[in-house]
């Protein structure tokens, strides 16, 4: 038995302007670094899918081909999609494996293919033949078509958000392709929910999230969607797996979902709101904010200023935000050194009306080389490099700026740059939820805020052009207000 191993993950904001080429693909951007054959093994230590499936499937041959993810951004080049799925392509064409396990996001728009993990396994399935088991791990934010349900033998999504249990995930593939290559038929039953759920109301510690997941059945997935893909397959899926009763089960969970259709949206307080609150609640331990418009792991640039103005205005106490991505101003501290003071524009993102540096003079606090392992349990054992960064200090804020953009998953991102997060008072985090997996047991209060940014938090701020006319594009809110229709 010879089971063929790969993985290419990307979440991609359609309304945001940066695409994701091969070279964001090769540095990872807070996931592993690209890797190849033999390398893709060593990420079975790794909350990753790809390294809970490997555990799972150790008294096997598996063949790894690639493992690629790049941080979320706009559509993925043509160039970078046909080099990584040539290699997948490639490898299945000569290894002629018995079976096939793909690591996948389902959220994947590329510069020519709405439906990039579709089209994969549209390609996958003329090169293997029907008869070969193809089986995908999935993110909780898949945007799932007919395609994939058609071209996969079965599919499996993550079961919480933060997403901690991606390893878990890659072992539950690994159960059903057990299945498949035993002979059972996979039937899949799925239903879509029509209307788009923003991405913080997704968090599975929160209501009514919480109990939809923690009431999920065995074979059971609630995909709740990427709420920035303007395409046809935009938005959540209730899908499973089964034998008698899977088709009752789904209609369950459905009906779960859609009965509390108003209890998915949200309210955000602004930026200068949410350092307000977070000043008034500082008495009880740090509070985080989280900067969820301008998250890296939704499309953000992680340059947006607002709520580092806020915290700025305020008379805050000891503060941190992070992480800036800003290669000039990191460039310019390990040029002046620990210790000087430079005088420089920070961040700023054109892409946001208004939305311009700080200029100051900042205190250099600390040099960092950007390397760091994730210790908390978002991809915990990740190692990441983000190149040269440096904690700057302007009054009693302390400013994380890197040249490598990620999200900010893990406090171990705050100590590479000498900020010891639990020593402060308000931390902001360029994050929208997987933050919470390491930064809640050390925080008092949470608090989100919708600052200016490029990933809107609310699905009805956007102009939709191909989101179907019955979905509703916010919970219990209106349907799309359809602009001009662009080409596929």
């Amino acid at each position: 038995m010879k089971i063929l191993a790969a993985g290419f993950q990307h979440e991609t904001n359609t309304f945001a302007d940066t695409p994701a080429g091969y070279a964001n693909f090769l540095n990872g951007e807070g996931f592993p670094a690209l890797c190849r054959g033999e390398d893709v093994l060593r990420l079975a230590n790794v909350n990753l899918p790809i390294g809970g499936f490997l555990r799972a499937m150790r008294d096997v041959t598996v063949l790894p081909v690639i493992w690629a993810a790049a941080s979320p951004s706009g559509p993925v080049t043509a160039d970078a999609y046909e080099r990584i799925t040539g290699e997948i392509l490639g490898a299945a064409r000569s290894a002629r494996p018995d079976a096939v396990y793909l690591d996948l996001h389902g959220a994947m728009v590329t510069e020519h293919h709405d439906d990039g993990e579709g089209e994969l396994l549209r390609r996958l399935r003329a090169v293997v033949s029907d008869d070969v088991p193809v089986v995908a791990s999935l993110d909780l934010h898949a945007n799932l078509s007919e395609e994939m349900f058609t071209m996969a033998d079965a599919l499996v999504a993550y079961r919480t958000y933060p997403h901690v249990d991606m390893a878990e995930t890659g072992a539950r593939a690994a159960g059903l392709l057990a299945r498949r290559i035993a002979g059972e038929r996979l039937r899949p039953v799925w239903r879509r929910v029509p209307f788009l759920i923003p991405i913080n109301a997704g968090c599975t510690d929160l209501e009514p999230a919480s109990t939809v997941y923690r009431g999920l059945a065995e074979g059971m997935s609630f995909a709740a969607g990427f709420p920035a893909a303007d395409i046809p397959d935009c938005g959540p899926v209730v899908f499973g797996y089964g034998g008698d009763g899977v088709a009752e089960e789904v209609d369950r969970v459905h009906e779960q979902v859609t009965s509390r259709e108003a209890d998915w949206a949200i309210a955000l307080p602004d930026a200068r709101q949410a350092v307000a609150e977070a000043i008034r609640l500082s008495a009880d331990g740090p509070v985080v904010i989280a900067d969820t418009q301008d998250n890296p792991g939704a499309g953000g640039t992680a340059r947006t200023t607002g709520l580092l103005k806020a915290l700025l205005a305020a008379d805050t106490g000891p503060a941190a935000i992070g992480l800036f991505t800003d290669p000039e101003v990191a460039a310019a501290a390990h040029a002046a050194g620990v210790g000087a003071t430079i005088t420089v524009p920070l961040g700023g993102e054109p892409a946001v009306p208004g939305d311009i540096p700080v200029h100051g003079r900042f205190t250099v606090e600390h040099l960092s080389d950007g390397r760091c392992r994730f210790d908390g349990p978002m991809m915990h054992g990740n190692a990441v490099d983000l190149g040269p960064s440096a904690c700057l200090r302007y009054g009693s804020v302390r400013i994380g700026v890197t040249t490598g953009r990620t999200q900010v998953f893990d406090r171990n991102l705050f100590r590479m740059v000498g900020i010891e997060p639990e020593r402060q008072r308000i931390v902001v985090v360029k994050s929208s939820v997987h933050f919470r997996g390491d930064f809640a047991p050390m925080a008092a209060h949470i608090l989100v805020a919708k600052a200016p940014g490029v990933m809107a938090a609310d699905p009805a701020d956007l102009v939709w052009t191909k989101l179907p006319p019955q979905v509703r594009i916010t919970p219990a809110g209106r349907a799309a207000d359809r602009g001009p229709q662009r080409d596929s």
